[in-house]
């Protein structure tokens, strides 16, 4: 493929029914933006095809929110804004002043995308087979066609019109074969029938299926090239409609998964990005959430009803029900859970067992050590085999700045322990149970501050006897 290529992507959609103040192709789809993916794909097209310019086309009234999206993810981008949005058609005049010296064009809805680069590839190298075609699009026939327009033909076979649903007889609407809005144009056909586009339909728009009827017209009809999968096309203009895109992408993830060697106990029950990795022979029980850049070591189970995002998970680790993790990195063969929270800048180390309503911050712990119950560790490092009790708090925070708890190795530290940061506890001291650490304890000291305890001979009966009296008076 010697010709240059421009690839323009549609993303004026102001998603008004998807009811949302964001724009249609700033929502996301399994963790990445509708436009993103589009993106993608536009991109693995150009390197293939020896495209030289991208353009997107965007709509002024949703805003800056694209353009400035584009600024970070898309900064080659040319960008086209389309002043009054009238359509396809017109969107695709907006963009003609920026496609450069290129000899043909493709075009993409920033709002599907589950097209793959390659049947757009395709759609050029039927172009290229074809020079008496001025256009090629992409079919399919899905099992219920209703929103999509129809793709007529005559009895050869050949295309003779693409009728938008809105516009079609209920005969036409019988139809299953559809339009999936993606297409591969010669440019001088465009520039030759694009000015001659007119708002002749329902919606008083320009159409680009238009210019499918206008090459009929030339003599030179345009082709529809089938995609690889009806899926390919559905696009998103609803809530309903980008949650069924969300489905096919996730069970797409789940699927690459399970063919990796991990075993999604009930894949249809969880949640996964494909951005996630899951390593051969590790477990997910049902209802997990594995979002982001989250990794997962071999041999290691992650427990029913657990939300994990942008974690490392190494091997052997184990993950008991609902816990909830995000920015942490865990350990091989370290236990965590039920209950548990790790938030962001946690370290476990090798073994190391975190407990049922246990949540870490900045907390660093070291091999084998343990948090088993009801605690709060932030802005913390634990040492090796440190054994921490039940409801222990790092007082991290004085109202205006955090602080940091530093605890060595061996030590024990009991329940109902307060230490507040910052604080040094060393190797090997022991913290009684209900003590409020205010100043660093030295390696192997021992430290309390209880009030000491005073017993009332009798005391207990007298007081049973007292409040008994009382009852009996009510």
């Amino acid at each position: 493929m010697t010709a240059r290529t421009a690839v323009v992507v549609l993303a004026g959609g102001t998603g008004a029914r998807m009811r949302s103040a964001v724009p249609k192709v700033l929502h996301d789809a399994a963790g990445r933006t509708l436009l993103d993916r589009v993106l993608a794909t536009a991109r693995t097209v150009m390197a293939g095809s020896g495209a030289a310019r991208l353009v997107v086309v965007t709509n002024p009234e949703a805003g800056d929110a694209v353009a400035a999206h584009l600024k970070s993810v898309a900064p080659e981008a040319a960008v086209a804004p389309q002043p009054s949005p009238r359509g396809t058609g017109d969107a695709l005049r907006a963009a003609m002043a920026k496609v450069g010296k290129a000899s043909r064009l493709v075009v993409l809805p920033g709002d599907a995308p589950l097209v793959t680069p390659a049947s757009v590839l395709k759609l050029l190298e039927e172009l290229d087979a074809h020079p008496e075609a001025p256009a090629v699009f992409l079919s399919a026939v899905p099992q219920d066609p209703s929103g999509y327009g129809r793709v007529l033909r005559d009895a050869h076979g050949i295309v003779v019109a693409v009728v938008e649903e809105r516009d079609a007889s209920e005969r036409e609407q019988e139809i299953r074969e559809v339009n999936g809005g993606v297409y591969a144009f010669d440019r001088r056909f465009l520039e030759g029938a694009l000015p001659r586009l007119e708002p002749a339909n329902a919606a008083a728009e320009l159409y680009l299926t238009d210019l499918l009827a206008m090459a009929v017209e030339s003599g030179r009809p345009a082709r529809g090239v089938p995609a690889a999968s009806p899926e390919e096309i559905l696009g998103v203009n609803t809530r309903a409609s980008l949650a069924r895109v969300e489905g096919v992408l996730r069970a797409r993830a789940a699927s690459a998964a399970m063919a990796g060697g991990a075993a999604l106990l009930r894949p249809e029950t969880v949640t996964l990005d494909e951005t996630v990795v899951l390593a051969p022979d590790s477990v997910v029980e049902p209802f997990v959430t594995l979002l982001g850049a989250t990794r997962v070591g071999e041999g290691t189970r992650i427990g029913q009803g657990c939300v994990i995002r942008d974690t490392v998970l190494g091997t052997n680790v184990t993950v008991k029900p609902y816990c909830v993790m995000e920015g942490a990195r865990v350990g091989d063969g370290a236990v965590v859970g039920p209950f548990a929270r790790l938030r962001e800048g946690t370290d476990l180390g090798e073994s190391v067992h975190i407990g049922n309503f246990v949540e870490t911050k900045k907390a660093v712990l070291r091999q084998g050590a343990k948090a088993n119950h009801l605690t709060y560790l932030g802005d913390t490092e634990v040492g090796e085999r440190t054994n921490v009790g039940a409801g222990v708090i790092t007082c991290n925070y004085d109202g205006f700045d955090k602080h940091r708890t530093t605890i060595g190795k061996d030590v024990f530290v009991g329940s109902d322990v307060q230490l507040v940061a910052p604080v040094a506890v060393g190797d090997g001291a022991v913290i009684g149970a209900g003590t409020t650490v205010t100043a660093d304890v030295p390696g192997g000291a021992l430290a309390t501050s209880r009030t000491p305890q005073t017993n009332v001979e009798g005391g207990g009966t007298r007081y049973r006897e007292r409040k008994g009296a009382k009852k009996k008076k009510i």
